[in-house]
């Protein structure tokens, strides 16, 4: 399947951050690399601003509906802010872009779907409640003849080849959650097993808060995360594994559970989200245990308050999710939809390591 990928806002961030990793006495040939990064970073961001259209004022009369699956969702609140900001800078209507909140229930999703058809919208912005829902969502919006556009939680495979096998106007913006798994492993894993190894056992003693088990990136996050480690040769050990669904209340319950009863044998906390982080530092600290000192904690999405743990060392690292390039290849997409110029099926970005050596960059480009 073709894939075309979006060139981040973060770009230089991420030269940047891999600059810093670098030896201090490079060789001809790595500087050389260096350089062509820079340039490669160069030409993907004029080709990007190549293609993002301009304003365009017959857009205003057009309706978009937007589907989130939950308002309260950390992330979701950053993504549909910058969504509509960015549709209205566009050229589409504030009075004609309307966001609905699935309240995390794909029956309450599914009738806002079945209302905004029945509205007659112009084009469909979904980030769907399950994402096995995906067939039965595109069958009725396809039906209805409205391009669609999935944001945030990715369809199968078989569901996107399928688009692409009946040449659909359908298409998914997102990143790939594998990648997000791997960056939260490598955060762990270049610590080395003499730091994260507080019980002298030479293992890798972590516990596990995943999100949605609906959710394919909790999936991806959960097994990358940890094969992360395992391919830097480091063997783990697995005390706990809970479902936190993304809630910060639900997994500082989980995780004070598990300081309970496995007390200084954990080592590391993997979490899914960064919300879900938040709470797993606070019954970190509650327990009278130091991030960095004698235990390790990661995330995923790069919220404001994470970034702020990281920058004060209360968090060992998160991935940023970017909820920016995110939202406005989403809002391309349906401009090429609308403007019949189309789109590849599937549309992806990076995410972005974040540790305390490039924090303050990630803090500055997202404020």
């Amino acid at each position: 399947m073709k894939r075309k990928l979006v060139s981040l806002v973060l770009a230089t961030a991420m030269v940047t951050s891999s600059m810093m990793a670098m030896p201090v006495f490079a060789s001809d040939d790595t500087a050389a690399e260096e350089t062509a990064a820079e340039e490669t970073t160069d030409e993907t961001a004029d080709e990007t601003a190549d293609e993002t259209p301009e304003a365009n004022p017959e857009l205003a009369d057009k309706k978009v509906g937007v589907c989130i699956y939950q308002f309260s969702d950390n992330f979701m609140t950053l993504f549909r802010g910058e969504l509509e900001s960015y549709l209205e800078e566009l050229g589409f209507s504030k009075d004609n872009i309307t966001i609905q909140d699935g309240a995390n229930d794909q029956a309450t999703q599914s009738n806002q779907i079945d209302a905004f058809i029945a509205d007659g919208v112009d084009l469909l912005i979904i980030n769907p409640v399950n994402s096995s829902s995906a067939e039965s969502i595109t069958d009725k919006v396809v039906a209805a003849n409205i391009p669609l556009v999935y944001i945030n939680r990715e369809p199968s495979e078989d569901e996107e080849k399928r688009w692409e096998d009946n040449d659909w106007d359908v298409t998914y913006v997102g990143c790939d959650a594998r990648q997000s798994g791997t960056m939260q492993g490598e955060i762990i894993s270049d610590l080395g097993l003499d730091a994260i190894d507080k019980n002298g056992n030479g293992k890798v003693d972590y516990i596990m808060i995943e999100g949605d088990p609906e959710n394919v990136d909790a999936k991806y996050r959960t097994e990358f995360s940890v094969k992360a480690l395992e391919d830097a040769g480091l063997e783990v050990n697995q005390l706990d594994d809970q479902v936190g669904n993304w809630d910060q209340a639900t997994a500082q319950n989980l995780v004070a559970n598990d300081l309970s009863q496995f007390g200084d044998d954990v080592e590391v906390v993997f979490c899914n989200n960064d919300a879900m982080a938040l709470g797993a530092l606070q019954s970190i600290e509650a327990a009278g245990r130091t991030v960095g000192e004698d235990i390790y904690l990661v995330g995923v999405d790069a919220l404001s308050e994470a970034l702020d743990n990281v920058e004060a060392g209360k968090m060992t690292g998160t991935v940023f999710n970017d909820h920016i390039s995110q939202s406005h290849a989403a809002a391309d997409a349906a401009v090429n939809y609308l403007t019949g110029k189309g789109n590849d099926h599937y549309i992806g970005c990076d995410y972005v390591k974040v540790t305390a050596d490039n924090v303050a960059d990630i803090k500055e480009m997202t404020k």
